[in-house]
């Protein structure tokens, strides 16, 4: 009975988390790829010129496409020609950077 009454507050507790605000899901190379046919979102490529406009020269180091609050958005970190590493999110529908700060 304790064990049904564990994972009864456990289950509880994963389903509320999935309705907090702020909390990201992350999505796979398949569901991004349907996402990019059906015209959801922008190619990464187009994207990234966003990027180039605001840090020219810069490198990409990582690249990682979630679901934040219903909006699509691609968490991007950057090495600008500065040498300083910056966190970047973008809409992944229209590439308008939505935050960009100097990453620790």
């Amino acid at each position: 009975m304790k064990f049904r009454r564990t994972t009864a507050l456990f289950l509880v507790l994963v389903s509320g988390l999935a309705s907090v605000p702020g909390v990201a899901r992350d999505l796979d190379q398949d569901e991004a790829l349907r996402l990019r046919r059906d015209g959801v979102i922008m190619p990464f490529e187009q994207l990234m010129q966003h990027v180039d406009k605001a840090y020219p020269g810069s490198t990409l180091l990582e690249a990682e496409l979630e679901e934040e609050d219903g909006v699509l958005v691609y968490e991007v970190e950057i090495l600008a020609t500065s040498g300083v590493v910056r966190e970047l999110e973008l809409d992944a529908r229209n590439g308008n950077i939505l935050k960009d700060e100097e990453d620790d």
